[in-house]
């Protein structure tokens, strides 16, 4: 699975749910539907951790902590396609450089 087929993907799949359930991403006009939906998700992420650790009411439940751990990635990859980041070369130049050997 390479980012970038898997950001086309989601952004995809986000613009077929929002067209079925008549979401107006960016109603407001202010392009922040996607940071603020990242927000949520990872909101709802937190809230199944807390059940998980039994720190919180409900039914821990493994596979909602996945199913929520999905959409933060799903997001943050829609997020970054509407900013213009490209995600693979950011991770590179500040997470992957430290596996590179030293000259």
């Amino acid at each position: 699975m390479h980012l970038k087929s898997l950001s086309a993907d989601v952004a995809r799949i986000s613009d077929i749910y929002a067209r079925e359930h008549g979401i107006d991403r960016d109603k407001a006009g202010t392009g922040d539907w996607a940071l603020l939906k990242l927000q949520e998700e990872l909101g709802e992420l937190t809230a199944e951790h807390l059940r998980m650790s039994g720190r919180a009411r409900g039914a821990a439940d493994a596979e909602a902590l996945g199913n929520e751990a999905a959409d933060v990635l799903g997001m943050l990859l829609i997020y970054c396609d509407r900013v213009g980041i490209d995600l693979e070369t950011a991770m590179a130049r500040k997470w992957l450089r430290w596996l590179e050997p030293e000259a």
